[in-house]
């Protein structure tokens, strides 16, 4: 199969139109086809995060907590994790009495990895990235659908933005950008934040016919409608854990990430491993050192407001360390 092949639907089980309520898949595994339940009135308001996630049991208890406490539903569809992850994310909802807000769903089939493996795959397989985004968000029944993933924390003022943005939205149709900032994590005690700006991509948007997930070259592809209000979120929301002792590339066929359209991932590639071999903290990023007994994640979302706004006061970023 070329990549040509997949860029149409030639024997495909059916054309996925973005207004039809039912999607089916080249597989005919009927269980997993893609029933859109588009809400017009909807009865409930504000978000549900829609979690997509594979052995993410190391990040869950900083990830879940937080956007559990922030909007109204919270999503898991978990892909063959192997590390206990859906059962760990019903204890932390349940400790933190918030077990009625998450919902968790399996979703049982190898999914193609970012780069030339998802582009040889046919947007209408089970095993295609696209088919598996759009499955998990044809469950969405709140007015915004809201793209989480299992590494993003959320920091206490990032929770008050989202809470908040659930009524200051209503009757509006539009997406949502939401900048976040790599954090590389070394040990309990010590991570290394990059500081640089990023694009602001777009992670939220309403749950009509009009949002659907798209296949582009390298992966899936939500972009905003032309014409709709596009509501960019402030660059101190929220964060990205990177483990330094797990393989963070692991979702990508490739790791030859190109200038011109992926110069975020390059750049996250090179900071990995300049910081995984003990190289000097490479420019814009900052060290964070977490003071005895608190680990440098809990630690960080008390101080990364503040790191953030203290750095882009400054003209020019220079590697800096921020201890306890």
């Amino acid at each position: 199969m070329t990549p040509e092949d997949c860029t149409g639907n030639d024997n495909a089980a059916a054309p996925l139109v973005a207004g039809d309520r039912l999607w089916t898949n080249r597989e005919g595994i009927e269980e997993y086809n893609i029933r859109w339940h588009w809400i017009q009135k909807p009865s409930t308001s504000g978000f549900t995060a829609v979690l997509r996630v594979k052995n993410e049991a190391k990040s869950l208890p900083f990830v879940l907590p937080p956007i559990l406490r922030s909007v109204e539903h919270v999503l898991l569809v978990d892909n063959l994790s192997t590390d206990g992850t859906p059962q760990l994310a019903k204890e932390i909802a349940r400790e933190e009495g918030l077990e009625e807000k998450l919902e968790v769903l399996s979703y049982p089939f190898e999914v193609s990895r970012c780069g030339p493996e998802h582009l040889a795959t046919y947007p209408d397989s089970v095993h295609s990235l696209t088919y598996f985004y759009n499955w998990s968000f044809s469950h969405v029944r709140t007015r915004y659908a809201l793209k989480w993933d299992g590494d993003m924390v959320l920091s206490p003022e990032g929770e008050q933005i989202l809470r908040n943005l659930a009524w200051q939205l209503e009757g509006t149709d539009g997406a949502v950008t939401i900048p976040r900032s790599p954090v590389y994590v070394e040990s309990e005690r010590v991570a290394y934040l990059d500081t640089q700006p990023g694009a602001a991509e777009p992670w939220g948007w309403r749950n009509s016919p009009a949002y659907t997930i798209s296949k582009a070259f390298d992966w899936e592809l939500r972009l905003p409608n032309p014409g709709d209000p596009v509501f960019r979120l402030p660059n101190f929301m929220c964060f990205e854990l990177k483990w330094l002792e797990a393989d963070e590339f692991a979702h990508w066929s490739h790791t030859v990430f190109k200038e011109t359209i992926n110069a975020r991932k390059r750049r996250e590639w090179e900071l990995f491993y300049s910081l995984h071999g003990g190289a000097e903290i490479p420019e814009g990023v900052v060290r964070i050192e977490s003071p005895e007994g608190i680990h440098v994640v809990e630690h960080l979302r008390k101080v990364f407001t503040k790191t953030l706004r203290e750095v882009s006061a400054k003209r020019e970023i220079h590697p800096t360390t921020l201890e306890s």
